[in-house]
């Protein structure tokens, strides 16, 4: 009886684990990163709910589960809840990946959630996205935010310092001067000085402590503004940890290199925290006549702290503080060579620039109110950032500016001797304090609602910004005398003695746009409204104290901006995208009368395919400018006063393309051996004849091409990924390019050098926690003309050799 009794038992116990199910998985973000901590609750028709925590991989096991109906819920600090309903069968084992969309990248960066060539589809427009991994890969070999962004197709980029520390950014043809053609932020804020009243960048965020950089051009980028001609580039912060975290890396190297970067941060229930720091040193690549250091020592400190609420169903709300501050000390000129000379000595500097040095201070504070229901969620940021700056630099030798005597030495041999170290009268050189005041502040909300309607879903975004900024120039010129190859002080000028005034703007912005999608077609109209008051205020040179009347000029600009894209999905992996936009750039404080605003349309084409593991991209670009801008600055080879000259029509047209492919995963290896390929075909010409006084341009002709714009860019790398070892090898192929407007077969004074870069860097693990690496930087130690501006020829960085440890620990 007793036995009849077990068996009977052993055969009930079996029957029930037969039909009990296991339920497994990973809780991932919507780029593949795995988000530990986060909460799945697993909740049947009838009974009890069970709940249990993701692992630091995202990995979550349910176990004897009864077959049934079940409810999924999964929730994260700083994510959208997710439900899923699920049907198991008996004996049924089930491993999902669960993805949350993060909210607040949704709504504070410019692409979101998603990824290149993968999960893009729904972007009916141009984005691109260097994600986390990708930029702990790049940073082995530089810090450079130019070289970061070479792999992305459709940019111009014109070095200058060979460090990336002023970067001149465009998009699709825009100017490249200190990137004033194109939006900048850092997490989603406005991040140039005074991004309305005076956009040249010369203040950039430090890519080194970035963990993403985003990019998007297109119809979709009205967005963002004020700017909308070229396209965003948004910089991505270190994001708080989601569990305790703290790394390191120190690299030392060639021209005396030193850096750490360091971070740590944890996060509980209802509180999270991080604290960072970048610093670098180095004593320059450029050899100064009479000895003398040519780097930069930069220190950036930042600082998040956040309180949230318990993540559920119905609302989420969290508030996040950051405050940063950046300080740069940089032996850096405008003063290049002649092209005889760059030919003998290529890293030469001369002895005239021995008192040239820049000293910024940026300081930013931002504070983030996040809350979130299942359907919505509201973003309000207010931000403030305050950015001085004083560049003490050579002005002009004997009464003539330095651009001109460069580019025609055998007519100013004069003034060349000078330059280089040969004896001088009092005051012949002139040396500028460039002491310069900004600040940027306001406040912004967005409001993301999704509503479906049938087969048609919208996912609108409402926004609403009101800003102010302004920079305040209080300059002086000093005299020098050169002696025995150094330079001795003769005149000293009286702050403000130079320039002396105050540029403003205030502006109000809003936008709206509709993500919808039914079946197939996706289209995305989007509208901009732009108010700005601009005002400059002038007193007389003489009035330090400014307490004597004042000129003010003052004008108002009203501008609506549209834009629409449209996208098709023919099959998985597979479609096509096309959108056009207004493009609009505000002329600044104290335009000449009968200044126009910048404006074009723009149109692109393209198409996204995925196909047996290769990834491609291709894009075509159209853009019509009815009135360009040129701003007369220092580091265009003008007078540095900021004068806005009207540009007429141009035509802007090319072709973007990228592919990705894993060949080791095609044929099912272990290891990753990944390659990437992007190309970029630009055409830009001026459409009309005019006179004017912004250096590259000068007397332009119809037809003539617009500078520092290749015809040709290439990118390619290629990689080999192990679970102990990783190694990359990257080409970067930048053409000829003009340094002035023109047309006809290119002059070499005229122009730049075609050049073709490599780099490598690799890594190894030692330990879990820890990895040595190496990176070099223009391995064949090519050296090339890379920009003829702000003045004379200026060389592209030599071989750059380093290598360091990089610390990881955590839970």
């Amino acid at each position: 009886m007793s036995v009849l009794f077990l068996s009977l038992s052993g055969c009930a116990l079996g029957i029930a684990e037969a039909q009990t199910v296991h339920l497994g998985g990973h809780v991932v973000s919507a780029t593949g990163q795995p988000v530990p901590g986060a909460e799945i609750v697993l909740q049947p028709l009838q009974g009890t709910a069970s709940t249990i925590t993701a692992e630091v991989s995202g990995r979550f096991e349910f176990s004897g589960i009864e077959p049934g109906e079940y409810r999924v819920t999964v929730r994260a600090i700083g994510f959208s809840p997710v439900v899923q309903r699920l049907t198991v069968a008996p004996g049924q084992s089930l491993d999902l990946t669960l993805v949350l969309p993060e909210i607040v990248r949704e709504r504070v960066n410019v692409v979101g959630d998603a990824r290149p060539l993968d999960n893009m589809a729904r972007i009916p427009g141009s984005a691109y996205v260097i994600g986390r991994r990708e930029m702990e890969k790049v940073k082995l070999a530089t810090d450079d935010v130019h070289q970061m962004l070479r792999q992305v197709p459709g940019l111009n980029i014109q070095e200058e310092d060979g460090y990336g520390l002023r970067p001149n950014i465009g998009m699709r043809g825009t100017g490249t001067d200190r990137s004033s053609k194109i939006t900048m932020m850092e997490d989603g804020v406005l991040i140039a000085p005074a991004p309305y009243a005076a956009p040249a960048a010369y203040y950039s965020p430090t890519a080194g402590r970035m963990e993403a950089l985003e990019v998007r051009k297109g119809s979709s980028q009205v967005k963002y503004g004020p700017t909308t001609t070229g396209g965003v580039i948004n910089y991505v912060s270190t994001g708080i940890p989601s569990t305790l975290q703290v790394r390191s890396t120190v690299t030392g190297g060639g021209d005396a290199s030193r850096k750490i970067t360091a971070d740590v941060g944890d996060s509980h229930r209802n509180v999270g925290w991080l604290i960072e720091t970048f610093q670098l040193r180095n004593d320059g690549f450029k050899v100064l006549d009479g000895g003398g250091d040519t780097g930069v020592e930069l220190s950036d400190y930042l600082a998040k702290f956040r309180v949230n609420t318990t993540p559920n169903e119905t609302m989420y709300q969290e508030v996040e503080v950051k405050v940063g501050r950046t300080q740069q000390t940089g032996d850096e000129t405008y003063l290049g060579l002649t092209d005889a000379d760059f030919r003998v000595t290529p890293l030469r500097r001369y002895a005239a620039s021995q008192v040239d040095v820049l000293d910024a201070t940026h300081q930013q504070y931002h504070l983030r109110h996040l809350l979130a229901r299942r359907s919505w969620d509201l973003t309000t940021l207010v931000y403030r950032n305050d950015f001085h700056r004083a560049w003490y630099k050579l002005e002009s030798v004997l009464g003539s500016g330095l651009a001109g005597v460069l580019l025609a030495p055998e007519l100013n041999v004069e003034r060349i001797a000078v330059l280089v170290g040969g004896e001088s009268a009092p005051n012949a050189l002139t040396v500028r304090n460039n002491n310069r005041t900004y600040y940027g502040a306001g406040v912004q909300s967005v409001l993301g609602l999704s509503v479906s309607a049938g087969q048609v879903r919208h996912q609108v975004e409402m926004g609403l910004r009101y800003h102010r900024d302004e920079e305040d120039r209080f300059q002086q010129d000093d005299g020098y005398q050169m002696l025995a190859g150094r330079m001795i002080l003769t005149r000293q000028g009286a702050p403000g003695s130079q320039a002396n005034q105050i540029a403003g703007a205030g502006a109000v912005a809003g936008f709206v746009s509709d993500t919808i999608t039914w079946g197939k077609w996706s289209t995305s109209p989007g509208l901009r409204y732009e108010n700005i008051a601009f005002s400059q205020t002038t007193y007389a040179r003489s009035d330090a104290n400014r307490t004597g009347t004042a000129g003010i000029v003052a004008t108002d600009i009203d501008a609506v901006i549209p834009g629409v894209g449209f996208g098709y999905t023919v099959r998985p992996g597979v479609g096509f995208f096309a959108g056009v936009h207004k493009g609009f750039a505000p002329p600044g404080p104290g335009a000449a009368e009968g200044t126009d605003v910048e404006h074009s349309v723009n149109y692109e084409f393209g198409s996204r395919v995925e196909r047996r593991g290769v990834e491609t991209e291709v894009v075509g670009f159209f853009n019509r400018y009815g009135n360009l801008l040129g701003r007369d600055t220092l580091a265009t080879g003008g007078t540095g006063e900021g004068q806005l000259f009207n540009g007429g029509k141009a035509r802007v047209y090319g072709l973007e393309t990228s592919a990705q492919w894993n060949p080791a995963q095609a044929i099912g290896l272990a290891s990753a051996l990944p390659i990437r390929l992007t190309y970029t075909f630009t055409h830009a010409e001026f459409g009309n004849s005019f006179q004017s006084q912004f250096g590259p341009w000068g007397h332009v002709q119809s037809g003539d091409e617009l500078p520092y714009v290749p015809r040709h860019q290439l990118y390619a790398s290629v990689e080999t990924d192990h679970q102990s070892w990783r190694a990359r090898l990257e080409g970067v192929y930048v053409g000829q390019m003009r340094a002035a407007a023109g047309q006809g077969a290119l002059v070499a004074r005229d122009s730049t050098e075609a050049s073709f870069v490599l780099n490598a860097s690799g890594e190894y693990a030692l330990t879990e926690g820890a990895r040595v690496f190496a990176g070099v930087q223009n391995l064949t130690d090519s050296l090339h003309i890379v920009s003829r501006h702000p003045a004379g020829v200026r060389p592209g960085l030599p071989r750059l050799v380093q290598a360091g440890l990089k610390i990881a620990l955590g839970r």
